[in-house]
């Protein structure tokens, strides 16, 4: 049974998978499933998620067996429940570890150890740029208010093992941020994809798998673009294919 709060909605994001969402708040959408997209599967694996917001993500994550747990952290008491009632309502608590806690202060103690992949849509804004959305909740999500992308990359390195793998969307327009904060933490990017809403516009997102300790050496996969007609919303093939299997795994050489 699944009781909603005032503010509070209930999705279906696909057939196995039910998801309670703040209607004041940020919702799922194309970044984070992209982001599950690119994780690459290995049931045996664990993992952690750095801002959990809803804990889609990591839902996902679960669902498509791509790990065997996830150790969530968000800042947020009411999103941190939230990713806790997410993870009971679906029936994956047993694999579903939720910190209501500073990705600064992140360690791999409370993941017994440290963790194979990590993955985070950290916040895309600077802190001070930009329009204030309403409600700090809402900054918080989208600015660097509770920790820069230096600090998010920081963050994963202490949890990675050596040779683990980090996942990130981000802007294209601070991809230069992301790949500087990646090496400083000692995480080398190796799979880069940007993402395109249509033919005719810039990209609007990019993925970035980096590995903790690898020499360099980088695959840039073709772009992804999204709609084949912006207009009626019709997505391309390689789009409705990312969304039947929740993989990036046939964009890339290395598998």
């Amino acid at each position: 049974m699944c009781t909603l709060q005032p503010n509070e909605r209930l999705d279906y994001v696909n057939e196995n998978l039910r998801l309670i969402q703040k209607t004041d708040g940020l919702t799922f959408g194309t970044d984070a499933y992209l982001l599950s997209a690119m994780l690459r599967a290995n049931p045996n694996q664990t993992a952690a998620e750095l801002g959990g917001g809803t804990g889609i993500i990591s839902l996902l994550c679960l669902t498509k067996n791509k790990a065997r747990s996830v150790t969530i952290w968000e800042i947020q008491d009411a999103y941190a429940e939230l990713c806790r009632r997410n993870g009971e309502l679906n029936g994956l608590s047993d694999r579903l570890n939720v910190v209501c806690g500073d990705v600064r202060d992140a360690g791999a103690e409370i993941c017994g150890g440290e963790v194979d992949m990590v993955f985070s849509n950290p916040p895309y804004m600077k802190a001070a740029s930009g329009k204030d959305n309403a409600g700090n909740a809402m900054n918080i999500a989208r600015r660097e208010q509770c920790g820069t992308i230096w600090d998010f990359c920081q963050a994963a390195s202490r949890l990675l093992k050596y040779g683990g793998r980090f996942y990130t969307v981000y802007r294209p327009e601070r991809f230069a941020d992301l790949v500087c904060a990646m090496r400083d933490a000692k995480l080398e990017p190796k799979r880069v994809l940007f993402v395109y809403p249509s033919l005719s516009a810039p990209p609007c997102l990019v993925l970035t798998e980096a590995k903790k300790g690898a020499s360099s050496g980088l695959e840039i996969a073709p772009p992804l673009i999204i709609y084949a007609d912006d207009a009626k919303r019709v997505y391309t093939p390689a789009m409705e294919q990312i969304y039947d299997t929740c993989s990036m795994a046939h964009l890339f050489r290395d598998k």
